[in-house]
């Protein structure tokens, strides 16, 4: 007994015309004959009674029918819950991006992602922003969170997230709050060692030609934000760091119009793009 009998016989049953069940369910008439006659012989039992006008089910009929009904029924049920496990996404994917990130952004766009693909493991990796693109570079991580810039490389995929204004931080006791307040040649300003922060900051300074008293470089955004309160120096750095960090009441806060905000993003490379557990990822904020 197989399924396709099973077929056959419920709908002859409904039907209770030969013709009609052929042509319904695309065998011959000689071919639907045998299949009955077949479940007749594994049965033991006449299915039908026929004659030249008209078909009957017999009540041993009218039992493989229930049967038939629900076993086709669970048959469908698994065949569907099997294509539905077919298509569900499993594995791992890493993830890098800043401590900041990771708590402004990352906790949304994760929980949103494990809702829909609950199958995919995340390994989180955290470090300095600037090490974003490298590290996807280096293959040290599947995706990062990462800031556009006019020289974003080319063999990289980058899917927009947020933009991420740039403020100027001062020591809370210095008392300055606007930006004609600050003396570039007597104020020391603290400048992140590399990444997008130093490139803007430097454009910045040169488009207003200000030569800064740098007192120090520094790697990362929250160390400036550290330094700062400690009075060291001034600093620019992403509105979103210091509204996540711990130090946020002993700095003042300067707003810097003319200075380009960022386009923060998720990144891959190029040629990774449409693998399925980072197409998924990326087309989760695309949507």
């Amino acid at each position: 007994m197989d399924f396709r009998s099973l077929q056959l016989f419920t709908h002859l049953a409904s039907s209770l015309h030969f013709g009609k069940t052929a042509q319904a369910m695309y065998v011959s008439a000689s071919t639907l004959t045998r299949a009955i006659q077949r479940l007749e012989e594994e049965c033991g039992a006449v299915l039908f009674v026929r004659d030249n006008r008209k078909v009957a089910l017999t009540h041993a009929g009218q039992k493989l029918l229930d049967f038939s009904q629900q076993v086709l029924t669970q048959w469908q049920t698994l065949h569907t819950e099997l294509q539905h496990d077919s298509l569900t996404l499993r594995g791992k994917l890493s993830l890098f991006c800043s401590v900041t990130a990771s708590q402004s952004h990352l906790p949304g766009l994760l929980q949103r992602f494990r809702q829909q693909h609950p199958g995919v493991d995340i390994r989180l990796l955290t470090g300095d922003p600037a090490r974003a693109i490298d590290s996807v570079k280096q293959k040290q991580c599947d995706v990062s969170i990462a800031i556009h810039t006019s020289n974003f490389p080319t063999d990289l995929a980058f899917s927009r997230l947020d933009n991420i204004p740039l403020i100027l931080i001062a020591p809370k006791e210095w008392r300055l709050t606007q930006i004609e307040h600050i003396d570039w040649r007597k104020h020391p300003v603290i400048m992140p060692e590399q990444g997008p922060t130093r490139h803007s900051v430097y454009q910045w300074f040169t488009e207003h030609a200000i030569r800064p008293n740098v007192y120090a470089s520094v790697g990362g955004n929250e160390a400036i934000v550290s330094m700062v309160s400690f009075g060291c120096g001034i600093g620019f750095v992403p509105e979103v760091v210091v509204q996540h960090s711990t130090m946020a009441s002993q700095v003042s806060q300067i707003n810097v119009p003319d200075i380009m905000p960022y386009t923060l993003g998720l990144c891959c490379l190029q040629t990774r793009r449409n693998e399925p557990l980072i197409d998924a990822l990326l087309q989760l904020e695309l949507n």
